[in-house]
């Protein structure tokens, strides 16, 4: 069934955990249980957002009478979502949230998970597509450029940019790339391959591992030379800035509202300090979803219909049969959705804003948009008919183009310059 949507102490332990016997509840058909379970996780979101914990426990059995991580794609996201909501609830008490093991894959599977979305689904892939087309356009005539990554790690977009720089009309360019991540073993493994990659084009090159969070980048990390064609490149990570203790902003009343959308101080220094060094370009990738409310109830809703076409999508790759690639992909998105849900404050990172929000965020940051080139777009469309995938969409919109499961934007490209 596809996922898309029509639009005192709880008894954790009974809340965790399947219940054997059959009930009315399992005799639905599939129509009838996918809109059940839509009914009972908003049911079950509004009482755990306003305390109710008997009801949202009561909502949790049910539900999970229901779901299923190995049942169709409305089952297997309900049993994520399910799962968000009992570890908030579980949060309630930090000594029991701290105790209890919630079943996770080892950090090194999540690792892997990555590079598996990128290679089971062309959401990705056409997005550094476009990217290269974008950079080569603007990069025409330049010697010495540096391309700064800021956390994306994937090397197939790196391999790619190499390649495609080589090409330039007056010949391969000095490229240096400085690329942030907190995971050593990825720098140390990504380094060595580009520069592999670089001497077989013959191209003067330089790689500038920073070991850091996006949060800890300061300016001179970067190694900013005079005469360096500067651009920044964000592949699904700028939301992360947009983390802020909220209750206290809250409080104190320091969370500005303009036009709707919070003011971010980290965000607002970083544009800030990028701006400094007057790049050419500034390309993101980001979900095109409006996870960064503050009402719990709000945000999943929005989170329930995105990661509906989100499975839906893993659905159409890997069909109705189980795997452990679809598993370690939705349990990627699993912490996403946890993250969502169950997180606030400075702990939830997973604040995905749609296009709109950033661009009001950039142009208060002094960024304008650029308009992606008319051959990007025609190049992009035809990846699409190449993957021979039906659902996949590229739509220009706003000076941005978005990458749509069906009629449902999942990722939004953008370029933006000073």
């Amino acid at each position: 069934m596809s996922t898309s949507m029509p639009f005192p102490k709880p008894e954790v332990t009974l809340s965790l955990t399947l219940s054997p016997g059959p009930t009315p509840l399992e005799a639905l058909k599939p129509e009838e249980r996918g809109i059940r379970l839509i009914q009972l996780l908003l049911s079950c979101a509004k009482h755990t957002s306003s305390g109710n914990l008997h009801r949202a426990d009561e909502c949790l059995r049910q539900i999970l009478l229901l779901a299923s991580i190995s049942g169709d794609s409305m089952q297997r996201l309900s049993a994520r979502f399910a799962s968000a909501l009992a570890i908030r609830l579980v949060k309630r008490w930090p000594g029991l949230h701290k105790a209890l093991n919630y079943t996770q894959l080892p950090k090194q599977e999540f690792d892997q998970a990555k590079p598996l979305f990128g290679q089971a689904f062309p959401y990705l892939g056409f997005s550094y597509a476009i990217i290269s087309h974008v950079l080569i356009r603007a990069m025409v005539g330049e010697r010495v450029i540096h391309l700064v990554d800021l956390g994306s790690r994937d090397e197939n977009l790196w391999i790619q940019l190499l390649r495609s720089l080589s090409c330039l009309p007056d010949g391969p360019p000095h490229l240096k790339v400085t690329c942030l991540n907190s995971n050593k073993a990825i720098l140390e493994k990504l380094g060595p391959r580009l520069v592999k990659e670089a001497e077989a084009l013959d191209m003067p090159f330089q790689f500038n591992p920073l070991n850091i969070s996006l949060r800890d980048l300061t300016l001179d990390m970067l190694k900013v030379r005079p005469g360096e064609a500067l651009a920044f490149i964000s592949i699904l990570n700028l939301h992360t800035l947009l983390a802020e203790d909220d209750r206290v902003d809250a409080h104190f009343g320091d969370n500005k509202n303009i036009n709707g959308i919070k003011d971010s101080k980290q965000m607002c220094r970083f544009l800030t300090m990028i701006r400094s060094v007057s790049p050419k370009l500034l390309l993101l990738v980001e979900q095109e979803a409006d996870h960064n409310l503050n009402r719990l109830v709000d945000r999943f809703v929005e989170g329930l219909h995105y990661y509906s076409a989100v499975f839906d999508s893993i659905d159409a790759k890997f069909g109705a049969m189980s795997s452990g690639e679809r598993l370690v992909l939705e349990e990627m998105f699993g912490k996403e959705i946890e993250n969502i849900v169950a997180c606030e404050g400075l702990e939830r990172e997973e604040r995905h804003e749609r296009y709109g929000r950033w661009l009001v965020r950039f142009g208060q940051g002094g960024f304008k948009p650029v308009r992606i080139w008319y051959d990007s777009i025609e190049n992009a469309k035809q990846m699409v008919e190449a993957c021979g995938r039906d659902g996949y969409k590229i739509v220009n919109e706003k000076a941005s183009l978005m990458i749509c499961w069906h009629d449902r934007p999942l990722y939004a490209v953008s370029a933006w310059t000073c």
